[in-house]
């Protein structure tokens, strides 16, 4: 895959320093050096030390990924929100985890996105996962589809560039809600369980801001943005304060309401694009199982 870019500085300017500004790490330099990639300035090939001058044209040639032949493939159909050549953006239902893991190597949204990329006779066939949800999660879900997009909405993760919004089903304490609060609460690891993250002055700082969007005197259904990214933050926030998630039985749900796993959707992502640099953003209704409760409020 081919990038260029031009120098546009008025001095002269190190041709690794001019890269490193572009966001292309250490590590990409090394492959695009000994895995048959290319750096070329005014199409001339040339190494990283290379001083700039203005009006330069610097043309970097990333060498296609090959697939990690452990990584099983799932033929499931996946529900493709957005793609272009550097990215994608699919639709996760609930039951299916994001990432394989030890004894649980295939039937994740990994392994499904692997044989898409294989039908579809992709160049680039490593997964890059850029966020996750967790299993029973349902929503928006971004992918990169090769390391450098990788790399660059990592950056834009780090500095909090990256926007998800949730939707959840609550239950509990409803008239404790307000129309509009944070819940700043330190969470830590529950040493009872293998799982569990509990509310813990020892613990991370953690903020989850919510507004309160229809309620009755049972269930409420709120927005939800993220400040910080704990496990289970917004599970562990809403138990905390007496409203856990319906059908979170792992933080005290209720299991009564018609739906058997946590009622939580990222319905919202909004990010910069790693290369046009436009601000994107993409919305997803409610799943069925959510929307047919949020009918009844």
């Amino acid at each position: 895959m081919k990038f260029t870019y031009h120098y546009q500085k008025e001095t002269t300017q190190q041709l690794k320093y001019f890269l490193k500004e572009q966001g292309i790490s250490k590590s990409l330099l090394a492959k695009i050096k000994f895995q048959g990639g290319l750096i070329l300035v005014n199409d001339k090939r040339e190494n990283v030390l290379y001083s700039l001058r203005p009006d330069d044209r610097v043309t970097i040639v990333v060498p296609d990924e090959k697939e990690h032949e452990t990584m099983l493939v799932d033929e499931t159909p996946i529900t493709v929100i957005y793609e272009d050549e550097h990215l994608l953006i699919v639709n996760k239902p609930a039951g299916v985890a994001s990432i394989p893991a030890q004894y649980h190597p295939n039937g994740t949204m990994a392994n499904r996105v692997k044989h898409y990329y294989k039908s579809q006779d992709y160049k680039n066939q490593v997964i890059h996962v850029v966020t996750r949800l967790d299993r029973d999660t349902t929503g928006l879900m971004l992918f990169a589809k090769h390391g450098f997009a990788h790399a660059q909405l990592d950056r834009q993760l780090r500095n909090k560039q990256v926007e998800k919004k949730y939707q959840a089903l609550v239950a509990g304490n409803i008239q404790n809600l307000k129309a509009h609060a944070m819940i700043d609460l330190p969470i830590a690891r529950d040493l009872s369980s293998l799982l569990k993250r509990k509310i813990d002055c020892t613990g991370q700082n953690a903020q989850t801001e919510y507004w309160l969007q229809k309620h009755n005197d049972k269930i409420a259904l709120v927005d939800i943005k993220l400040h910080t990214g704990r496990t289970h933050q917004i599970r562990v926030h809403f138990s905390g304060i007496g409203c856990p998630l319906l059908g979170d039985d792992l933080y005290g749900g209720t299991m009564e309401a018609g739906i058997k796993r946590q009622a939580l959707h990222c319905y919202k992502l909004s990010f910069n694009h790693p290369f046009s640099e436009e601000r994107l953003t993409f919305t997803l209704s409610l799943p069925n199982d959510m929307a047919q409760i949020v009918q009844n409020i």
